[in-house]
């Protein structure tokens, strides 16, 4: 509207002006002016209208054509919208049919699970009726069965229970037999392999003597000026010494005995440098005594100082180390207690180098495990547990402590470097030629070992053989089956190993035979 408006006004104003000119003409030029005036004023209306016109038709097209698109949109819209309604609606329909179908599956459902339940209840009924039934059934079987075995079903409950425990018992020690062989297969040859290892990689020692000292002489005239007049000099030197010395017709030679090596040592080195001076009197033999108990002392330091540098061991208190010293002259069933415990020192650490574990710990462990069996005193303490006390005393790592005191099982084990210095101590004393037994204890073992064999039922004989190593154990074939017979074997091994003290392994030898003997005649 504004593009028809705006040539009219155009037209207007152009009329307007064409009027003011023909006027002004009219007054200045005269009339034919006014006249070409009008006529150019008309002209250009003329124009303006016809103008007007065509921008009037190009506009009203524009008008229509922008309406018939925005129809054609708007019903596009709206024939958009009726599809998804129609849709919508179709879905509904489907949706109503599906639930009204699913609506008649539940009823039918319904009626039959109400129809089962029924059923169920009937069947549950008839079920309770017959147990009843054979409830009464059974009592009256029981009752006719207490009268025909003249048994209670309480005694026939026991009857049943003992040999239901019998049988329980022997299932039970087969099971605990065969898990105990499974284990001793799957962890023994790993165990042989390390302990094989470390006992074949150290050097080993024979037992010594260790109650007394033959001293040599070079002619039997010593023996005399040993004893002294009225035996005054033999007698000091007992009293100095602390040492028996026997003077008997055994030629050229003297017996020094004493259960102390320490002391027998003395004795042995003041009786040296006395007949190698010639001068031997009571005062000379007291001022060589103390001279020679001095020079022990100061040997028994550097024994114990080469021995740890021997060892690689660091850090070690001095009286640890003096003690590690006096332990060159004591002994353990005629093994030399430093030998023995430098022994133990190597096998701890081989055997802890295999097991990962730290080797100078377990050498220090096992190089001080019998420190207690040379204290300067008497004592009543166990060696093993006054041996700790001198470690914790000295300041002494607590995993070394507990090694110590636990060596003989005397306190419970708390660290991996104990089992370790149990077993190599073991490994030390029970090997061949390691240690001398006393016959009288080594004979008490064997008869021990035998009496514990006899006091199971059915044991005929029992016989302590391959030094007290294996126990062997003949049976009654009449009282001890062959269940039994496995049985009695890992009941005595059980026996022998909780009541009893001993190197090594014992092994348990049951033998049954069944003999048949008839005579031809």
């Amino acid at each position: 509207m504004d593009t028809i408006v705006t040539p009219i006004i155009v037209g207007i104003v152009a009329l307007a002006i064409g009027f003011l000119i023909a006027k002004l003409i009219e007054r200045n030029n005269g009339s034919q002016l006014i006249k070409s005036a009008k006529n150019e004023a008309s002209s250009i209306i003329k124009e303006a209208k016809s103008d007007a016109e065509s921008i009037k038709k190009d506009k009203i097209l524009q008008a229509k054509e922008k309406f018939i698109e925005l129809k054609s949109e708007h019903e596009k819209v709206i024939n958009k919208r009726e599809s998804k309604m129609a849709e919508a609606e179709k879905r509904t329909k489907d949706k109503e049919s599906q639930v009204s179908s699913e609506l008649a599956k539940t009823k039918k459902l319904n009626a039959k699970i109400e129809s089962q339940q029924k059923e169920y209840d009937e069947r549950l009924e008839f079920l309770e009726k017959k147990q009843n039934e054979v409830e009464k059934f059974r009592k009256s079987q029981i009752e006719q069965l207490e009268v025909i075995s003249s048994l209670s079903a309480e005694d026939a409950k026991a009857q049943l229970m003992e040999s239901l425990k019998d049988e329980a018992k022997t299932d039970a020690m087969k099971y605990v037999q065969s898990s105990i062989e499974e284990a001793k297969m799957t962890a023994q040859q790993e165990a042989k392999k390390i302990v094989i290892n470390t006992i074949q990689r150290i050097g080993t020692e024979e037992a010594i003597d260790n109650c007394v000292s033959v001293f040599n002489l070079e002619s039997d005239d010593v023996k005399g000026r040993i004893i002294g007049r009225e035996g005054r000099n033999i007698r000091a030197l007992e009293a100095a010494t602390g040492v028996e010395i026997i003077v008997d017709d055994t030629p050229e030679a003297i017996i020094l005995s004493c259960f102390d090596s320490v002391r027998r040592e003395v004795a042995r080195l003041s009786l040296h440098k006395l007949v190698t001076d010639g001068r031997i009197h009571p005062a000379r033999i007291e001022e060589i005594v103390k001279k020679t108990s001095k020079q022990i002392e100061d040997e028994i330091l550097e024994v114990g100082k080469r021995t740890v540098i021997d060892l690689g061991i660091h850090g070690l208190s001095p009286e640890l180390i003096k003690a590690v010293g006096r332990m060159r002259y004591r002994s353990s069933y005629g093994q030399n207690l430093l030998h023995h415990s430098r022994e133990v020192a190597r096998l701890c650490g081989v055997m802890a180098s295999e097991l990962g574990l730290n080797p100078k710990l377990a050498k220090r462990a096992g190089l001080l495990h019998d420190i207690g069996k040379v204290p300067e005193t008497e004592t009543e303490v166990p060696h093993a547990i006054l041996g700790m006390q001198w470690a914790e005393k000295y300041g002494e790592k607590p995993e070394v402590c507990n090694a110590i005191g636990a060596h003989h099982d005397e306190i419970e084990m708390t660290s991996l470097l104990s089992p370790i210095v149990q077993v190599c101590d073991a490994i030390s004393g029970a090997r061949p030629g390691a240690r001398r037994q006393v016959l009288d204890s080594y004979i008490q073992r064997l008869k021990d070992l035998e009496d514990i064999a006899f006091g199971f039922n059915g044991v005929n004989k029992a016989y302590a053989i391959q030094a007290g190593r294996e126990l062997r154990v003949m049976v009654e074939s009449e009282k001890v089956s062959d269940d039994k017979a496995a049985q009695l074997s890992f009941e005595i091994s059980q026996k022998i190993q909780t009541d009893m003290t001993y190197p090594g392994q014992v092994k348990v030898t049951v033998i049954r035979e069944t003999r048949a003997v008839n005579v031809a005649k």
